[in-house]
C-alpha cells in the first residue's frame, strides 16, 4: 500500500510538472539561502575569532596610547604637558615592566615590545615608513608566531645589540620579492642589518585587533629590544601642519601571559591598580584582554547566525504557504477522485496519507534541490571574490529538515480536509 500510494502521489505530481516547480521554487530558494547565508556568516566571523585566538585566550596586552586618544577625558593634561615640555612624554617605561613582573603572582611571562618607525632599503627597494619592533626571544611563544625561514632573535643577541633582523613575511617580499633574504643586508634608519630569518604569514593581512598600532604584522620587521633602546632611542620627531614636536615613549606594549585562563579577568584588575598609580595621566594605556574579546565575538557570532537564520528561514514559510494553496487546490480538483476512493473502501486515514505523501515528496524534492543551490552559491562566493565561506554539515541538514517539516505542517490542513469530505457530495461534485 505504501509503494501504491507514492506512485500514485509521483504519478499526479507528474501530470503537471509546471505547477510542481513553482510550488517547490520557493522550498528551493529557502534551503539554499539558508546554507548559504550561514557559510557566508560562519567564514566571515572564523577569520576574526581566529585572530583573536593568535593574541592568545591566557595573554593580557597593554599598549601605550597618546593621551586624548585613548579614549579618557584627560587631553587638556597632555595639552598643558606639551606647552611646558619640548618633549610629551607618555606610555609604558621599562619600570611599569619589572614592577608587573615582580608583583603579580599570576603572572607567568611577560614580554615588551617597542615600535620605531623607520625606512627600509635593499637594493633600490623600500619601504617608507617600516614599523620596527624591538622585541625579546619569548615574542614567538607568546603571540604564537612561525617561522617560515631561518632563526628568530636570541639571548645573545640581545646581549650583544647584535645588528639582526628578522622579516615579517610582507616585508620580507617588498625588499626581497622573490629571493632568499637569510644573510642578506638591509638598511633601517641609518644601521645596516643582517637578515637572520623570515616569519610565516599571520592572518591574511588585515589590521590584527590588539596588534601595535593595529597594523598588519606581516609587514614589521623585529630586531633585539636593546638593539632598538640603543640604536634609535626613545623619543621620536613628529611633523605636523609645518610644525615639529617630539614624543617619548619608552615600551609601545607588555604582553603579559597568565598561567590560568580563569584568572585572566583577576589579573587584568591588578595590571591596572598598578599601572594608575604610576601613570598620573590615566588614558596613556590601553588594555586589551583576547579572552574576553573572543567570548564577545563567539556570542556575537551566535546572534549574527540567528539572525541570517531567521532571514532566511521566511522564505521557507513562503514556500511552506505556497505548497498548501496548491495542495487546496488539489483537493478541490480531485473532489470526485476522493470520492470514489472513498466509495470504494477508503478510510479518512487513507486519504489523509495520500496527499500527505504529495506535500512531503515535494518538500524533500525542494529541499535536495535547495541543498545543491545552498552549497553551489558559497563556492562561487570564494572562487570569484575575497569573501571566505564556510558549508557546516548541520547547516545542510537543517536546512533540508526544515523543508520536509515545512511541507508536513502545511500539507496536513489540506489532507484533513480532503479527508474529512462526505463521499456522497464528492460524488455529486462537477
Amino acid at each position: 500500500m505504501w509503494r501504491d500510494t507514492i506512485q500514485v502521489g509521483v504519478k499526479n505530481l507528474l501530470l503537471h510538472k509546471l505547477r510542481s516547480l513553482l510550488t517547490m521554487l520557493g522550498v528551493i530558494l529557502g534551503a539554499g539561502s539558508v546554507i548559504a547565508m550561514l557559510a557566508i556568516g560562519e567564514g566571515s566571523k572564523r577569520e576574526a575569532l581566529e585572530q583573536i585566538r593568535l593574541l592568545g585566550a591566557n595573554n593580557i596586552i597593554i599598549r601605550s596610547v597618546k593621551p586624548g586618544q585613548g579614549g579618557g577625558g584627560d587631553e587638556s593634561s597632555s595639552a598643558s604637558q606639551q606647552a611646558t615640555s619640548a618633549i610629551l612624554e607618555y606610555g609604558l617605561k621599562y619600570r611599569d615592566f619589572e614592577r608587573l613582573k615582580a608583583t603579580i603572582p599570576t603572572i607567568l611571562n611577560a614580554m615588551p615590545i617597542a615600535l620605531v618607525t623607520q625606512p627600509a632599503f635593499h637594493n633600490g627597494r623600500n619601504i617608507p615608513n617600516a614599523r620596527i619592533l624591538g622585541v625579546t626571544p619569548d615574542y614567538l611563544g607568546i603571540k604564537n608566531a612561525q617561522m617560515r625561514h631561518g632563526r628568530f632573535i636570541s639571548s645573545p643577541d640581545g646581549h650583544n645589540r647584535a645588528n639582526v633582523a628578522v622579516l615579517g613575511a610582507g616585508a620580507a617580499q617588498r625588499l626581497f620579492q622573490f629571493k632568499d633574504p637569510l644573510g642578506q643586508s638591509i638598511l633601517l634608519g641609518e644601521d645596516v642589518y643582517r637578515v637572520i630569518g623570515v616569519l610565516s604569514g599571520q592572518g591574511s593581512g588585515n589590521a590584527t585587533p590588539g596588534a601595535v598600532g593595529q597594523q598588519d604584522l606581516n609587514d614589521d620587521i623585529y630586531i633585539p629590544i636593546a638593539c632598538a633602546r640603543t640604536r634609535f632611542g626613545e623619543v621620536q620627531g613628529i611633523s605636523s601642519a609645518g610644525t615639529q614636536s617630539f614624543e617619548r615613549t619608552e615600551l609601545n606594549e607588555i604582553t603579559l601571559q597568565v598561567a590560568d585562563p580563569k584568572q585572566v579577568s583577576l589579573t587584568a584588575g591588578m595590571v591596572r591598580v598598578l599601572l594608575e598609580q604610576t601613570h598620573p595621566i590615566k588614558d596613556d594605556f590601553r588594555m586589551v584582554i583576547p579572552l574576553e574579546l573572543l567570548k564577545r565575538a563567539e556570542e556575537e557570532k551566535r546572534i549574527w547566525n540567528l539572525v541570517l537564520g531567521s532571514i532566511a528561514g521566511i522564505s521557507l514559510l513562503v514556500g511552506g504557504i505556497g505548497i498548501m494553496n496548491i495542495m487546496l487546490a488539489s483537493v478541490t480538483e480531485r473532489t470526485r477522485e476522493i470520492g470514489i476512493r472513498r466509495a470504494l473502501g477508503a478510510k479518512r486515514r487513507d486519504i489523509t496519507f495520500q496527499f500527505l505523501v504529495e506535500t512531503v515528496l515535494l518538500s524533500s524534492t525542494g529541499g535536495v534541490l535547495g541543498v545543491v543551490l545552498g552549497v553551489t552559491i558559497p563556492w562561487v562566493v570564494s572562487n570569484f571574490s575575497d569573501i571566505e565561506t564556510i558549508v557546516q554539515w548541520w547547516s545542510v541538514a537543517l536546512a533540508f529538515f526544515i523543508s520536509v517539516g515545512v511541507g508536513v505542517i502545511f500539507g496536513v490542513y489540506p489532507a484533513r480536509r480532503a479527508a474529512m469530505m462526505d463521499p456522497i457530495e464528492a460524488l455529486r461534485h462537477e
